[in-house]
């Protein structure tokens, strides 16, 4: 084979390995936002049913083409403390069963025909998705015809990387160097470092499709690069973890724990039936007899029948599992607890922008429930003067001042990605409300300063005076709580009943005012007292309104 030939294949290749990444990426991208509410849905809420959550991590990867995006996503949800490690272990035996949907659909392009292929008629769907979307006005038809423009790439690429190994098959040297390669732990080992390299098993498959179609590799040759891909597929989720608390991390060694031990177990059984039976006892020779003739379909159908067996496997081992990662990163999960931190957000969840769309609304809920907290304890203060709780106070001020900060930063990274309208209205109306609520924690925080200058000068409220700050404290409470249902469904009846509290608030707010000048009049408070006494009610009314905002947001997004 001449340089010139050896340059043509060796550019093919490359050329159809960018293009299908770009494939997957597009695809991914526009199916997420078309099914971002259900991908949301799908990701939002974690259950102890281990099933189910092999379901959700199989339709999730199925859904973005890529397990080691779910995986990323999977340790933002522990990093972020909303999914525990036995939980997290299902989804990943799940997202090892989708990611063998690509390989399917990489064999079904490989048909041919005398006079049709498969791989001509699904890439005709890149020039038909291009071409529609050019007048597609609809944001929701431009993301379909995407869809249908990447599906119709990612078989371009796997056409241009199979005659890519149609080249080299054709130069006997070739072929007999890489017949020559058939120690199945050495092909594992190079399936492993290939599918590091690129940084997708969902690549390597494809690419030892293609070579067994082509006769450059055997079936054999190729079920160990797919053994080794599965393995190096785990590096993403290595790297995702390294910067993450220990559950993280822990985390991220759970699909290298899985695909090496899974790949350790079945190499040991194929040498058992090669024992047995000999050559007849391969799982070359067995998916040969099932699929005769069609080298694509024997390695997809491995592919899948190998992820099922290991997630069948390791169901009844999730424990040990679990117990076995702990001991490799020993320790409590978080360091400093006190330190502020995020509860539902984390940076690896950017792989999946409408998953992280969802966790910004869990996070401004919780963030809502931090601010209420310190209210009443500020209100319960300035009642009875007891500090008891003020620690807590300024851990939560801490906390809100993080998010308020922080918070804004993330919505930001998540609205420069590409995201649904709604979604992005969404986000717009979210940098709004966390200043709502950083300003909930500020007028809390004066409260406690009134509180403060009573107890300096040796003073308190009077009786009556405290009853209505309980009073107002309550109504508020009640508020907060029809605003937060309001928040999570835009429920317009939520909104009606918060406006009644804030009008009520409104009206009490105001009988204070006028009580006070009363009891000015009676010499029942101090002058001092009485001007602590009318901040803190303008404050308390202007929490209603931050809280209102919070609920007619909804509006704008819902």
């Amino acid at each position: 084979m001449n340089f010139a030939i050896v340059l043509q294949a060796v550019l093919s290749l490359l050329a159809g390995v960018g293009v299908f990444l770009v494939a997957c990426k597009t695809m991914s991208t526009n199916l997420e936002s078309v099914s971002s509410n259900k991908l949301k849905a799908l990701f939002a809420g974690s259950s102890k049913n281990q099933l189910l959550g092999v379901g959700i991590g199989a339709a999730g990867t199925a859904l973005i083409q890529s397990s080691g995006a779910t995986t990323v996503m999977v340790i933002g949800f522990v990093n972020a403390g909303i999914m525990s490690l036995s939980q997290a272990a299902a989804v990943i035996y799940g997202a090892n069963i989708g990611t063998t949907v690509t390989g399917q659909i990489v064999a079904l392009g490989l048909f041919s025909s005398s006079t049709l292929s498969t791989t001509l008629i699904f890439s005709a769907f890149a020039g038909l998705g291009a071409v529609v979307s050019l007048f597609a006005k609809k944001d929701s038809l431009k993301r379909i015809c995407g869809i249908l423009a990447g599906f119709g790439m990612l078989f371009i690429g796997i056409s241009m990387m199979s005659s890519a190994m149609e080249i080299f098959a054709a130069d006997e040297t070739v072929k007999s160097f890489i017949a020559s390669i058939s120690n199945p732990f050495l092909l594992l080992l190079l399936g492993l470092f290939l599918t590091a390299l690129v940084q997708s098993s969902s690549v390597m498959t494809s690419i030892a499709i293609a070579m067994a179609v082509s006769g450059l590799i055997t079936t054999g040759q190729g079920i160990y690069l797919i053994m080794g891909s599965n393995i190096g597929a785990c590096v993403v989720a290595l790297l995702a973890g390294l910067s993450g608390t220990k559950n993280a991390k822990r985390t991220a060694l759970m699909p290298l724990i899985f695909n090496l031990f899974g790949a350790l177990v079945f190499l040991g059984i194929e040498g058992i039936l090669f024992l047995a039976f000999g050559e007849n006892g391969t799982y070359a020779s067995l998916f040969a007899r099932l699929f005769p003739d069609l080298p694509q379909t024997q390695l997809a159908m491995f592919h899948t029948a190998f992820n099922l067996g290991k997630t069948l496997l390791f169901l009844p081992l999730t424990k040990a599992l679990v117990a076995l990662v702990k001991k490799l990163v020993p320790g409590k999960d978080r360091a400093d607890e006190e330190a502020p931190h995020f509860y539902f957000v984390d940076e690896n969840l950017l792989r999946t922008p409408a998953v992280a769309v969802g966790q910004v609304k869990n996070e401004i809920l919780n963030m809502a429930k931090i601010a209420l907290d310190n209210f009443v304890i500020s209100c319960d203060i300035a009642a009875t003067l007891d500090y008891s709780k003020e620690e807590d106070f300024r851990r939560s001020e801490r906390e809100l001042n993080f998010l308020n900060r922080e918070l804004v930063v993330f919505i930001q990274k998540v609205a420069d990605h590409n995201i649904s309208e709604k979604d992005r209205r969404y986000l717009s109306s979210a940098y709004r409300t966390v200043a709502d609520l950083e300003r909930v924690g500020d007028y809390a925080e004066n409260i406690i300063e009134y509180a403060d200058e009573l107890k300096k000068h040796g003073e308190h409220f009077s009786e009556s005076a405290v009853r209505e700050i309980k009073e107002v404290r309550d109504l508020v409470v009640c508020l907060s709580e029809h605003t937060v249902n309001a928040y999570k469904d835009g429920n317009k009846e939520e909104i009606s009943i918060a406006e009644i509290f804030e009008e009520q608030v409104d009206e009490l707010t105001d009988r204070m005012a006028e009580n006070h000048v009363t009891r000015l009049d009676r010499g029942a408070c101090t002058p001092n007292a009485g001007a602590q006494y009318l901040s803190l009610a303008s404050d308390a009314e202007r929490v209603a309104d931050h809280f209102m905002n919070m609920a007619n947001a909804t509006k704008y997004f819902s």
